[in-house]
């Protein structure tokens, strides 16, 4: 299987990397040509309104959104969260998301970069804790009927599922932890 991870800015070597001890072979995405050879996609974490402009100066939000629409299973994280989101509550007037995700979110909900922190998730579908390392993250504010709540902090969803979309308010690929992409490739993908 080949999972693109979208190499335009954010955290990619990092899920190439997790991606590399599962035996998939990841893609960097740069181009629209980059699309034509994966089965799936993650968009990583980082910075959303550069993501968001960087996505139309390169000319792929367009064309992944048509990837996505065609039934894509896609992977989103802290940032591909919010770029997946159908609400972003306190994103910038011209900031875009795809749209596919059931859920609004709200930017930076756990403070600044001070305040990024760890913490123990019990994450339906595994037999233990997984290690969530939250930086500047967002958090489900809203999920709507469709939307599967697989994790929580403060009573507040960080990890959702919606058919073919999964979306992490943390960094799993910042963990010795590999469960949550696994989770991704044999039940969405």
């Amino acid at each position: 299987m080949n999972v693109g991870v979208l190499a335009l800015q954010g955290a990619f070597v990092a899920h190439a990397r997790v991606l590399r001890g599962l035996d998939t072979d990841p893609v960097e995405v740069r181009g629209s040509d980059d699309l034509e050879h994966i089965d799936a996609l993650i968009l990583p974490g980082g910075e959303s309104t550069t993501m968001s402009m960087l996505l139309e100066t390169s000319k792929l939000h367009q064309p992944i959104a048509d990837r996505i629409d065609g039934g894509l299973p896609v992977f989103g994280t802290c940032a591909g969260l919010i770029l997946l989101a159908d609400g972003v509550l306190d994103g910038r007037a011209d900031q875009q998301s795809f749209g596919v995700l059931d859920v609004d979110v709200r930017r930076n909900a756990f403070g600044r970069q001070v305040d990024s922190f760890e913490a123990e998730l019990d994450v339906k579908g595994l037999d233990r804790p997984f290690h969530g390392v939250f930086i500047r993250a967002p958090i489900v504010e809203r999920a709507g009927d469709e939307v599967q709540v697989l994790a929580c902090v403060e009573h507040k969803a960080v990890l959702v599922r919606q058919g073919n979309v999964f979306a992490a308010a943390f960094h799993p690929e910042l963990s010795d932890d590999d469960r949550i992409h696994r989770m991704f490739l044999e039940e969405v993908c």
